[in-house]
């Protein structure tokens, strides 16, 4: 922690023994006023603070959308979702009512399914069984399903103005570089930035810390020259900030090979659910699965259409090859034609399975992968044009 003197706060920097030794220049600060950064800081924020449409209320369930959907997600990529999702559910109750088929329908293409089933599950509890009443406080908020400690700092500091830190991987390296430090714990960020949120609106400065770090602190060659509090900053005065945080090695993502059959019968196609505890749960998908060393992809699909679904089929001609990667492994997707050759489809290895027309598959959310394929198929006669 902070070795500070009693009725002095100050922000220093790290004695932290796993800190690079980066001696600070002749002029380096060591210290900085937290109520001096927190004036620079905020005053940026209602200068040049992004217009975004979550930012224009406080009502906690707008807030709270926002804030799931951007775990993970880009602000450019969330917005038209946002803005698709509370014209269809305004309220938490409309939401609430939706089928979670319908919910996943609009999460479409955002990724990270989870969130959306937290999300239905999380209001569906406070509508049913809290009279619709939102939760006060950090800790109520977190409580939720799919509300981290993140996510639950930001939405109680915004809508009931609780002052407490929101910290994220953002958050963390404005920290780091205050202090010139490799690395900081989430207890150090927040006795830092406590001491700065004083008298400012919690959910303000939170907001302006993350902004900060989005927009001009970054990960690779800072922006230094346009932060409105370089004045503060410990690794800058030491021209360190290529250097800190310390940057963790990176992991080898794991590759796999995939096949997956569009089995056609009288017309239809046949889709399987993935079940709910799984990866992309309550998705549809072409039924499939890895392809074993050694392992030909039509005697990996047919295998796997057998221990999925319970099919025997004939497997045809590829229809295309699909490369997609997921945030922690990659995959190739190769899709077949399939025909059906005996067997009643039962959901073996999957949450259900049907036979649908083309016409409903438009109907149906599908991880990105799958709907390049059906990107493939428009062509072909009898399949939807959109």
């Amino acid at each position: 922690m902070f070795d500070t003197p009693k009725g002095a706060c100050q922000l220093l920097v790290s004695s932290d023994p796993l800190a690079p030794a980066f001696p600070p220049r002749h002029n380096a600060r060591t210290s900085v006023d937290p109520n001096a950064f927190a004036r620079d800081l905020v005053r940026w924020f209602r200068r040049r603070g992004r217009d975004l449409p979550w930012r224009r209320h406080r009502d906690p369930y707008r807030v709270w959308i926002s804030e799931i959907m951007l775990q993970q997600t880009r602000i450019e990529t969330a917005i038209p979702y946002y803005q698709r999702f509370l014209r269809r559910f305004p309220n938490m109750r409309s939401f609430a009512r939706a089928p979670l088929d319908r919910v996943l329908k609009i999460w479409e293409g955002l990724g990270y399914y989870a969130r959306a089933r937290n999300l239905h599950r999380a209001v569906s509890t406070l509508v049913h069984e809290h009279g619709g009443r939102f939760p006060e406080t950090a800790d109520d908020w977190e409580s939720l399903p799919g509300v981290g400690a993140y996510s639950a700092a930001a939405i109680a500091s915004i809508v009931n103005g609780e002052p407490v830190v929101a910290i994220d991987g953002n958050v963390r390296r404005v920290a780091a570089r205050l202090r010139n430090a490799a690395r900081v714990s989430d207890a150090e960020v927040e006795v830092l930035f406590s001491a700065s949120m004083g008298p400012h609106e919690p959910g303000l400065f939170n907001q302006a810390v993350m902004e900060l770090g989005q927009r001009v602190c970054f990960p690779r060659r800072p922006a230094c020259a346009a932060c409105p509090v370089r004045r503060h900053c410990a690794a800058f005065s030491a021209g360190t900030t290529e250097r800190v945080p310390a940057r963790k090695a990176g992991r080898p993502v794991p590759h796999y090979e995939i096949a997956v059959g569009v089995c056609r019968k009288a017309g239809r196609i046949l889709v399987s659910r993935r079940r709910e505890d799984a990866m992309l749960g309550g998705l549809w998908e072409f039924p499939g699965g890895k392809i074993r060393p050694g392992e030909s992809p039509e005697r990996a699909l047919a295998r796997e259409f057998a221990e999925e679904v319970g099919l025997r089929i004939a497997v045809g001609p590829k229809i295309v090859t699909v490369p997609h990667r997921y945030s922690h492994f990659s995959v190739n997707l190769h899709a077949y034609e399939c025909r059906h050759a005996a067997g009643r489809p039962r959901a073996l290895d999957c949450a259900e399975v049907r036979w649908v027309r083309p016409a409903e598959l438009k109907k149906l959310a599908f991880p990105a992968a799958n709907r390049r394929i059906l990107q493939t198929l428009k062509g072909d006669r009898g399949w939807p044009k959109t």
